[in-house]
């Protein structure tokens, strides 16, 4: 990942060795140009974030279920609460879709340092394609909405 924030330019490399059950984190400062490496055991089945969603779609989603799925930043690794809470109807620009609604606690200090939630609607169906993710902050920001934009 490349990231420039105002003056600061890093560029961030995650490389998880489930053979080794290791993850290596490496962030290049390119304006001080500094880098920091770090080194985590996890355990093989962990995941990175969008691993973890890919994951998700594969495990059985009934509202009131709480599931633990391991993930890892390549900083920090944590066992993610995740909660299936309810079935919704949601409409997005690909149009209206029944769905399950799940909330993955990440932030708050257990991934993220952020105050936020993170909500993710999948179609309730086989396929279970996420069609909105919606992360809630605490801070001036506010909501970040992703809604699906079309079916392939």
């Amino acid at each position: 990942m490349l990231a420039e924030e105002g003056s600061r330019k890093r560029e961030t490399q995650v490389t998880y060795d489930r053979t080794r059950k290791k993850v290596e984190y490496q962030e290049k400062d390119l304006v001080l140009n500094q880098t920091v490496r770090k080194e985590l055991e996890i355990p093989g089945c962990t995941f990175d974030v969008i691993g973890a969603l890919v994951e998700l779609r594969r495990l059985k989603m009934e509202p009131g279920t709480v599931l633990n799925v391991p993930v890892s930043d390549g900083k920090k690794f944590v066992n993610a609460r995740v909660e299936i809470q309810a079935r919704e109807k949601v409409k997005t620009p690909a149009g209206e879709f029944n769905t399950v609604r799940c909330e993955a606690f990440l932030f708050d200090g257990v991934l993220f340092a952020r105050k936020a939630r993170l909500h993710v609607w999948f179609t309730d169906d086989p396929a279970r394609v996420p069609v909105q993710i919606r992360i809630a902050m605490r801070f001036y920001i506010g909501t970040v909405n992703l809604q699906l934009q079309n079916t392939p």
